[in-house]
């Protein structure tokens, strides 16, 4: 775990953890192809449980429906791994928490399961606050399959970032 966790991770977590701290905001997360390194890496940090209110690993389409309330149909049309899907799944995992600001990430982290339309690296990351429509990021990244989770759990700590920025209120 050491290896992925890596000192620019878990400082760029620790950058976040005091943003949101500074502004008595808590984070929840709905991973998918990081499988809980996003929120592995934020309570690497002491004192995390002041600003990390939970985490949802929904690495199946049914963990998607039955924990976060991802609707079935908006997986069958668009794929688990779509924009559609990602946004759905923060604006689950944000209605399924006492948190201010959700992150969520699905994707393709390989080796397998790449197409031409869903390349191997292949990730949406996906971020939501209340009264504010998700954001929803694109990438394409490059590397094995650690090395495409490491930089989807970076990517989602700057959509963690941004999320601070919009107003809850709309």
């Amino acid at each position: 775990m050491s290896e992925i966790l890596s000192s620019e991770l878990t400082g760029k977590a620790s950058e976040i953890l005091d943003l949101y701290r500074s502004k008595n905001m808590m984070i929840a997360t709905a991973e998918s192809c990081t499988g809980g390194l996003i929120a592995a890496c934020l309570t690497e940090i002491a004192g995390s449980s002041a600003v990390v209110d939970r985490g949802f690993v929904t690495y199946s389409n049914e963990a998607k429906n039955e924990a976060i309330g991802v609707d079935m149909a908006l997986i069958e049309t668009h794929g688990a791994v779509s924009g559609e899907v990602v946004g759905a799944m923060a604006s689950g995992a944000l209605a399924h928490s006492r948190a201010d600001a959700a992150v969520a990430v699905t994707g393709i982290a390989g080796p397998g399961g790449g197409t031409a339309e869903k390349p191997v690296g292949l990730v949406f990351i996906g971020g939501a606050r209340l009264g504010q429509p998700p954001l929803i990021e694109r990438h394409v990244f490059e590397g094995d399959r650690s090395l495409i989770r490491q930089k989807t759990v970076f990517a989602a700590l700057e959509v963690l970032h941004r999320l601070t920025a919009l107003d809850k209120s709309g």
